[in-house]
């Protein structure tokens, strides 16, 4: 390595403008940062992957308001009652569990909505051509 290349690399750099490295974490949202996604995203894309059943925005905001959680085995329950709906030919259907009731469409594969036990018998629930219980 020579002094002239010494010159060349000194030559090559620039000042560093703070104002525009403090900016530059500001112009990308929480959002779209690479690698971070919410736990409702995960927990979305997890039970749209699980069995082909997918949750409205509206069924994924009443679980979370109601603190219900789904496991694996209610999520299976929930995919074999859609299944034994879509083979009598309905198309929009009411799955009744022990401890919530979805309102489902059968041709999506999409909870529309989930009710606990304690609200489905205060209300009607309408739109729908069948019902299954698990």
């Amino acid at each position: 390595m020579s002094a002239d290349d010494g010159v060349r690399i000194i030559n090559q750099q620039r000042p560093v403008d703070l104002i525009e490295i403090a900016q530059r974490d500001k112009r990308i949202s929480p959002e779209s940062k690479p690698g971070e996604t919410s736990f409702k995203e995960m927990f979305s894309r997890e039970l749209a992957d699980s069995r082909d059943i997918a949750f409205s925005r509206h069924a994924h905001e009443r679980l979370f308001s109601r603190g219900a959680g789904l496991s694996e085995d209610d999520l299976n329950h929930l995919a074999d009652a859609v299944d034994r709906a879509q083979a009598k030919g309905s198309r929009e259907t009411l799955i009744l569990s022990d401890s919530n009731a979805y309102v489902v469409s059968v041709k999506n594969r999409t909870v529309i909505t989930v009710f606990d036990r304690d609200n489905l018998r205060e209300g009607v629930v309408t739109s729908i051509d069948s019902a299954v219980i698990i």
